[in-house]
């Protein structure tokens, strides 16, 4: 008998269920397929969370094309041809032009498809296109009855996505988490503006209240000015194909939808008057005030010594950086350090020992000293039996031995290994680095504490330095991607 894969999709995970019937549906069909052509399925791929659009980034997917390549495998069993694929654009047809190269046929219920024949790429491609347009009108058909129901005061989401205090369940009400709403728009009129005094207050998280105190739901009425975006480049998708979200975009004014749902929790007057003082907080804020001034030079250049975390900026009744690794994860125990203090440091750093001949020397030196290193001659007879390796593979495919498909994949393998070898090899290179080089390049610090904090950072930026630091000591300085420590402390 000849050997065939099986193949089971369904687009969520909810369909995989043990207590759903599409799985064990689409298996029985595929038995029965198997047997009317005489095949012995060898191997069954199950996809689960997959959308037709995003069948080609899934692994179960690469498997089953690195599986076809085999000469032993006749054809793949699905239960229609939507299960294989929905294309979104032309270059989704990839798969069927790789059970073309594999001589791979596609078994239905309906018939066989061989993909390598004059009729079989026709109806491929028409069967394609029918389960692209399928899958179009069957998005079309689910949006125009959510926007009826929207219209006609319904909910068409999960709970998940109610507004804080409000419930749906056939009919719109309140739940007792709504008098905290009432009690955070009273606080905010009242002049409890911060959003964290709030939180303490009526114990919402801060970064809900920003949301909740926006929305027009607690004066009654629902406003959905907002659509998720549906076009291919509109929809997220994980790095393997499985189901992701579609960014949000906004309506047309004739598309947006205002319908009354609820008694006030809040009058529209009280609600209008957040929304000013909403706005007038964001006009205050210091990353909109154009007359602000920040007091960092060295903020967004400055990485932790210890954990390598990112470093920034904290206003804590003086001037700070801090590990964002410390402050926030509480995983490091590097310690606050003040502006003033880290910043003279760093400015001596730049301004008098990179200018010095002395200090510049000594980095000469260190260069050149022999440092442990991976086997040279190891790595490099790697590189060489990879490049061997590859021309082998060209060979076989040359000769007829492999196809096409399995050559792209055998040559994607061989070139990842020859990029990691090289970079090795790169590493392992000793950099021999002159004092009159490095004169050269550090001399437009020769005036850098003549200069105001802009022009310091004008400097620093455009050499995109990447600092380490930790309680105060300065471990190292980075130009480019190479990282090479100065060992400096201060």
């Amino acid at each position: 008998m000849k050997r065939a894969i099986e193949l089971i999709r369904v687009s969520t995970e909810s369909q995989a269920a043990e207590d759903k019937a599409s799985i064990p549906a689409q298996r029985a069909i595929n038995r029965r397929t198997a047997l009317a052509y005489g095949l012995s399925i060898v191997r069954s791929i199950e996809i689960s969370d997959v959308s037709g659009a995003a069948v080609l980034m899934a692994p179960e997917i690469q498997e089953l094309l690195i599986l076809m390549s085999d000469p032993e495998i006749h054809g793949v069993v699905a239960r229609e041809f939507s299960r294989l694929m929905r294309p979104e654009n032309f270059s989704d047809y990839a798969l069927l032009q790789a059970f073309a190269d594999s001589n791979t046929v596609l078994y239905l219920p309906e018939g066989p498809i061989d993909f390598a024949s004059k009729t079989g790429r026709l109806m491929g491609t028409i069967r394609a296109a029918i389960a692209g347009m399928e899958r179009t009108e069957i998005l079309e058909r689910i949006w125009s009855s959510k926007e009826e129901k929207r219209r006609n005061g319904g909910f068409a989401q999960a709970k998940i996505c109610l507004p804080f205090g409000v419930d749906f369940d056939g009919k719109w009400s309140y739940t007792p988490d709504a008098e905290r709403v009432r009690e955070s728009f009273r606080l905010f009129l009242s002049g409890v503006t911060s959003y964290k005094d709030l939180e303490a207050k009526v114990g919402i998280a801060y970064f809900n209240l920003r949301n909740i105190l926006r929305n027009p739901i607690y004066t009654g009425w629902r406003v959905i000015d907002q659509r998720r975006d549906p076009s291919t480049s509109g929809k997220y998708r994980t790095k393997d194909g499985r189901q992701g979200d579609r960014r949000k975009i906004k309506r047309a004014p004739e598309d947006v939808i205002r319908v009354k749902v609820l008694e006030p929790l809040v009058s529209e007057a009280d609600f209008n008057q957040v929304q000013r003082i909403i706005e007038l907080k964001k006009s205050h804020h210091w990353r909109t005030n154009k007359e602000y001034e920040s007091r960092f030079t060295y903020r967004g250049l400055l990485s932790c010594a210890i954990c390598e975390g990112v470093v920034y900026t904290k206003f804590r009744r003086a001037d700070y950086y801090i590990c964002k690794a410390r402050h926030i994860e509480h995983t490091c125990v590097a310690g606050y350090m003040r502006r003033e203090v880290l910043e003279s440091g760093l400015d001596d750093l730049f301004a008098n020992h990179l200018t010095s001949e002395k200090f510049l020397k000594q980095i000469e030196r260190d260069q050149k000293q022999t440092r442990p290193q991976v086997s040279m001659e190891r790595l490099e007879s790697q590189l060489q039996s990879l490049v061997n390796k590859r021309q082998r593979i060209l060979d076989s495919y040359f000769e007829g031995l492999i196809n096409q498909t399995e050559r792209d994949l055998r040559l994607a393998d061989v070139d990842r290994e020859k990029r990691i070898v090289s970079e090795l090899i790169a590493r392992e290179t000793p950099q021999h680095i002159e004092a009159k080089s490095l004169a050269k390049v550090f001399q437009v610090f020769v005036r850098f504490k003549r200069l105001n904090r802009d022009q310091k950072r004008r400097l620093l930026t455009s050499m995109a330095p990447e600092i380490m630091v930790a309680d105060y000591q300065i471990k190292g300085l980075y130009f480019g991607m190479e990282k090479t420590r100065t060992d400096k402390d201060s």
